[in-house]
């Protein structure tokens, strides 16, 4: 393992990486002063990478009536709720820089209860952490309190999609002691 690996498995990146996925590189140190280290775990194969980039990407910067910011705060309750220390770090980091509150940011990392929400944002929450805990319990009524505060069917797929994408995120993070960038924790401070 090399001293940079960003997770403790021993899986080297391709090298060099292939055009399209250096551009992609080069694009996150432009936009973020770093390659997220999420990106390099998976570049020791760029089938993974790119099914991975192109999922998160579509779920998380897509077309959706659900904003960034809500994203992010569903990344981050679900990552709370599964507690993964890259996830917790990355997108609290996201959730304090799209919010401009650091107090949101934290309080959705260590007991999104206690935060300021809406009605609509309690909602969404709620339903996003019983899906972690206990998918198979989510029934009609759980939806029907989403619809109850505005949200359409679709936005209810994105939410549902958001969630089942982190919860997975959070278990391969999880497993294989992926190390989030120190860039990270002075974000948005």
């Amino acid at each position: 393992m090399t001293k940079h690996s960003p997770t403790a498995l021993d899986l080297p990146q391709v090298e060099p990486l292939p055009p399209e996925t250096r551009k992609y590189f080069d694009v996150c140190e432009e936009k973020l002063g770093m390659v997220p280290n999420v990106l390099r775990a998976y570049a020791f194969d760029i089938g993974k990478l790119n099914a991975f980039t192109a999922m998160y990407n579509d779920l998380m910067l897509g077309d959706s009536g659900l904003t960034k910011l809500e994203r992010e705060m569903i990344a981050v309750v679900v990552s709370a709720t599964n507690r993964c220390h890259y996830c917790l770090v990355a997108h609290g980091a996201a959730v304090r820089q799209l919010s401009g509150d650091p107090a949101l940011g934290e309080a959705l990392v260590t007991n999104w209860r206690v935060a300021n929400l809406d009605g609509r944002m309690w909602a969404v929450l709620s339903f996003a952490e019983k899906m972690t805990l206990e998918s198979a319990k989510i029934l009609e009524q759980d939806r029907q309190a989403l619809r109850d505060q505005g949200l359409s069917d679709r936005d209810i797929f994105d939410v549902i999609s958001v969630a089942g994408f982190f919860n997975m995120t959070n278990r391969v993070a999880s497993a294989s002691a992926m190390v989030p960038n120190p860039d990270y924790h002075a974000q948005a401070r």
